[in-house]
């Protein structure tokens, strides 16, 4: 696996989708519950990248290095969730 800025500053910005914790930024997400959607239910697209990426960051103990990131930007990627994604896009 390999990280690049973009990657960092996405999990330290990008809300999560659905579920318990909508709209908490993925760095947020508590670790038993990245550890089970990791072992259990990775989606595809962007954000299960960022998810298995984020498990490994958490894993490791090296939230603190994303923490700063909040609030910055370099280019946004469209962060596709699957299905609901595809609704969005039709709707536009």
């Amino acid at each position: 696996m390999e990280l690049n800025p973009q990657d960092l500053i996405d999990l330290a910005n990008t809300k999560m989708p659905y579920g318990k914790y909508m709209g908490k930024a993925l760095i947020d997400l508590p670790e038993p519950y990245v550890l089970w959607i990791n072992n259990n239910q990775l989606p595809k697209g962007r954000l299960g990248e960022l998810l298995a990426q984020l498990c490994a960051i958490k894993v490791n103990g090296l939230e603190h290095l994303i923490q700063p990131l909040k609030g910055k930007r370099l280019a946004s990627r469209p962060l596709e969730t699957g299905p609901s994604a595809e609704k969005e896009k039709r709707a536009d």
